[in-house]
């Protein structure tokens, strides 16, 4: 990410209904999907804004991610056939980790979080950029009856992540017992929203979906009420720290239309008993083959900072890539996400050697999360 650095560049970005929220905490901005997204805040960085999600709570506006509707007769059974996993699996009010797949190669178009409301009305949380794509393929393969709306800019998403996430939306009113990956719809003074128990931190969390003229009204609850947890405002460099603690891929990095989900280990996302879904085939076949390259973890054994784009050695021979690379906070360490090749075989604990800026540094493998998850 890069810092918006003019006037122009800033015009053609979209903006958070809570741009101007941002503005007046001091915020740093980056361009993001398309979006004008704060980066970081005055008066805390990255350091402290991962920490306070760590250990207390924080609140990302993630209003850059997409929204779509999938609705009419048949809606579920029409977005299973698509996307891989299995909505079969789960029922109304409950939330489900998919992915959009090529359907030749089996590459991720995106990966999304589905709401399923009912057997005809499912609501789809793509990633910024991907949103319009994801969109048109499903439009195009929609049957009969079957819409499939773009609600980009409709509404607000508010990720309030950390322990003390459930003591804060607690003292607004708005429910905080349900289950991992379900929801409930609420109000708040008024204006009504969907409290989901996601999140993309590894700690205990829920994202508010809300509707985008009444973003700040909950935005501002969400602060007066804050200040007895000492709520913090988080960017999306801290956002980016944390999920890559817990070994959460990012689209365009970890996942991409070249990198699959049996190369990115996100077949557990994958409803392989199906008889439909986009890229079975291509999937089915490169898993009973074995793929070229998996995602695998990696630990810096010195003060090695690893950035997405360095190559891994083992010795002369280049073994494989960083797709995510980082500074841990909580590890107070490097650690990366790597596509590593299958051949030759890796264990984890096995030393490699990457290259930052023409200097080896030597890189234990591991299996992600790096931290332990406090999702529960």
């Amino acid at each position: 990410m890069t810092d918006v650095t003019s006037d122009a560049a800033a015009t053609r970005l979209r903006r958070s209904p809570l741009h101007e929220r941002h503005t007046a905490l001091g915020a740093k901005f980056a361009p993001f999907g398309g979006w004008e997204m704060p980066l970081e805040y005055a008066g805390g960085g990255v350091l402290k804004e991962h920490t306070a999600v760590r250990t207390g709570v924080g609140v990302f506006d993630v209003s850059h991610l997409g929204k779509a509707r999938v609705t009419g007769p048949g809606a579920a059974d029409f977005v299973n056939a698509c996307l891989t996993n299995d909505l079969g699996r789960i029922g109304p009010g409950q939330a489900q980790y998919t992915l959009c797949c090529d359907d030749a190669t089996g590459g991720v178009v995106d990966d999304i979080i589905a709401y399923l409301h009912a057997d005809d009305h499912v609501f789809l949380i793509p990633n910024a950029a991907n949103t319009a794509e994801v969109v048109r393929r499903l439009r195009a393969a929609a049957p009969a009856g079957v819409e499939v709306s773009d609600e980009h800019e409709a509404y607000a998403v508010l990720a309030v992540q950390g322990p003390r996430s459930a003591e804060l939306l607690g003292a607004l009113g708005l429910p905080t017992e349900h289950g991992y990956m379900s929801f409930s719809t609420a109000g708040l003074d008024g204006v009504g929203l969907t409290v989901c128990r996601t999140g993309y931190t590894g700690e205990l969390g829920y994202e508010l979906v809300v509707p985008a003229a009444h973003a700040v009204a909950v935005w501002d609850a969400l602060f007066a009420a804050g200040a007895a947890y000492e709520l913090r405002a988080c960017g999306l460099a801290a956002r980016d720290t944390l999920r890559t603690e817990m070994g959460y891929p990012l689209h365009g990095q970890d996942l991409s239309l070249e990198i699959t989900p049996v190369q990115g280990r996100s077949g557990w996302a994958v409803g392989w008993d199906k008889p439909a879904f986009w890229g079975r085939d291509a999937l089915l076949a490169e898993k009973a083959a074995g793929p070229r390259r998996t995602l695998r973890g990696l630990v810096a054994v010195d003060r090695a900072i690893p950035r997405p784009g360095m190559a891994v050695y083992v010795g002369d021979t280049q073994v494989g890539t960083i797709t995510s690379g980082t500074f841990s906070p909580t590890r107070k360490q490097g650690i990366a996400l790597a596509l590593l090749n299958t051949d030759p075989k890796l264990a984890d604990d096995d030393v490699v050697e990457v290259d930052i800026r023409g200097r080896r540094a030597q890189m234990t493998v591991t299996r992600p999360p790096f931290v332990t998850p406090s999702v529960r």
